[in-house]
């Protein structure tokens, strides 16, 4: 739009406004200059205006110049929305449920108000992924979106925060409040059969639970205890309400464990493992040495940490693999190093977790070839309990291993209700007889 103004007079921004309104525009400018016409249809635009001066000097009038952005600001809006919402669900995402929280803290603590937060993990959804595809977890998200939403306030705010998890804001809400909607939303869900093809899948959710009060310190805080109690109900058994109180021994060792992660994380990052050998002597001469390797953690301060401070939270949260690689990748570098051979069996404990993974088999032998290890000197020591997890694939296992030369031995044989009827089904070479059953033959001797 270009307006040609003939006057003497300057034109100003409020001239400007004015004569859009005259040309039948209703003028605002707040914040940007929105141009209203008659049938209500508004145009926000930028606008200009320059004077036109004759030769002599003069100013003969104005030039205005108008220019319509409505296409501008659409784009805006769409780029911002697409910023704050997660494309799948429409959900707000992530970062803007953040932002959200984080003024519902404030307004707990300037304004004594009491909010509620819910973090939901679905239970079931990796199977429905891995069975029948994205496309139909992709689905299921969605159609779960809409029952939530089908079940909260418009004043809520609900946001998908990645993958299956979920977060859900309860403005003006009380921690019984809150406890109550989350066990009706557990309902709705439970009660949902999610159809695919010819398939029909049942899911559930965990749902952590934590006040928002005057109390609470940060946002950071609030999502961290309610992530703390999402897993707890994953821990009591799935599809299940865990409400968050700071006296909760549960959520004590959760958070104790949690804390273990980072620290267990920073020392394989920094290699501050070590390896001890405690030698086995033989009864009989010259029947060569077992040494059964056993693994320490230096703190930061250097002080060394026993495995059974670290042990469980990386079981807990999934470390244990990556704690096996580190051990045989030390171990065969000190073997390739020092050229050891002879009648020397080194034991190496395996977790439940590497001895059911079909990509650590692969591992092993590529260090074998690596660093040219004999596997007749490596022995594998392995839980009973972690054995008969999945006892065909620990026997396959065990079954490929041996052909390279390896060998087994069975710790804490004993304490199973059914050690030896399976025993026949694993082919160890070693049995490690659980302490308490020595312990109580020892007794009865003396």
């Amino acid at each position: 739009m270009r307006i040609l103004l003939v006057g003497d007079a300057r034109i100003n921004q409020r001239v400007v406004l004015m004569m859009f309104e005259k040309l039948g525009y209703n003028a605002q400018r707040e914040p940007q200059t929105l141009l209203k016409s008659r049938d209500g249809k508004e145009f926000p635009i930028t606008h200009s205006a320059a004077p036109i001066y004759l030769t002599n000097g003069q100013m003969r009038g104005t030039v205005l110049v108008a220019r319509d952005m409505t296409h501008a600001y659409e784009l805006a809006r769409e780029l911002f929305w697409q910023a704050s919402h997660d494309p799948l669900t429409g959900l707000a995402n992530r970062r803007e449920f953040e932002r959200c929280l984080q003024e519902a803290v404030t307004d707990a603590k300037s304004r004594n108000q009491h909010h509620a937060l819910c973090y939901l993990d679905l239970d079931q959804f990796k199977i429905v992924n891995n069975t029948c595809g994205h496309a139909a977890g992709d689905r299921l998200l969605r159609q779960v979106t809409a029952l939530l939403q089908s079940r909260v306030r418009k004043t809520d705010i609900l946001a998908r925060l990645g993958g299956d998890e979920f977060g859900l804001l309860l403005s003006q809400c009380s921690l019984e409040e809150g406890r109550t909607v989350a066990t009706q939303l557990l309902d709705s869900i439970a009660a949902f059969r999610f159809v695919w093809e010819t398939q029909t899948f049942t899911i559930g959710v965990s749902i952590g639970v934590v006040a928002i009060d005057a109390k609470v310190p940060s946002c950071a805080v609030v999502l961290s205890a309610a992530d703390t109690a999402m897993y707890a109900a994953k821990d009591g058994g799935r599809n299940r309400v865990h409400v968050y109180q700071t006296d909760d021994l549960d959520l004590a060792q959760r958070c104790g464990d949690m804390q273990w992660v980072s620290r267990i994380v920073q020392a394989l990052e920094e290699n501050r493992f070590c390896l001890y050998s405690q030698v086995i002597a033989p009864i009989q001469a010259d029947t060569g040495y077992h040494h059964e390797l056993l693994l320490r953690m230096y703190d930061t301060d250097g002080q060394l940490v026993p495995p059974m401070a670290f042990i469980p939270a990386a079981e807990r949260y999934n470390l244990m693999p990556a704690i096996d690689r580190w051990v045989v990748r030390t171990l065969f570098t000190h073997l390739s190093l020092t050229k050891n051979k002879g009648k020397h069996l080194y034991a190496v404990n395996l977790s439940g977790v590497s001895l059911n993974s079909d990509q650590f088999l692969g591992f092993l032998t590529e260090q074998f070839a690596l660093y040219q290890i004999d596997p007749q000197q490596i022995c594998f020591e392995i839980t009973e309990t972690s054995a008969i997890t999945n006892l065909n694939k620990a026997a396959q296992l065990m079954r490929t291993l041996k052909e390279l030369g390896c060998c087994f031995a069975l710790d804490d044989f004993g304490s199973g209700m059914s050690s030896l009827a399976y025993l026949k089904n694993l082919s160890v070479d070693y049995l490690k007889i659980d302490r308490h059953n020595v312990r109580e033959h020892c007794l009865r001797s003396d």
